[in-house]
């Protein structure tokens, strides 16, 4: 089974290492922030495209969730 290493904090950029600690205080899993750390470029892309989905700038907000919602009913995913 293939696994990603989850980077370290003195990995980690000033500016990703800020947030992955004010996730951690708000009681937020970081590994997937961890993850894509591996990869700082593509890190950066892609959040560069999603905090602005995600929060609503692109994308309505409850359209996400709506989306969010019916992919998750669709893979039989109740949680």
């Amino acid at each position: 089974m293939a696994r990603i290493k989850l980077c370290e904090d003195h990995e980690l950029t000033p500016a990703t290492l800020k947030t992955a600690q004010q996730m951690e205080a708000a009681g937020a899993d970081t590994s997937t922030l961890r993850g894509l750390a591996n990869r700082q470029d593509m890190f950066d892309s892609y959040f560069q495209f999603y905090v602005p989905a995600r929060k609503g700038t692109t994308i309505d907000e409850a359209l996400i969730e709506l989306v969010r919602l019916k992919i998750a009913r669709h893979n039989n995913c109740f949680t």
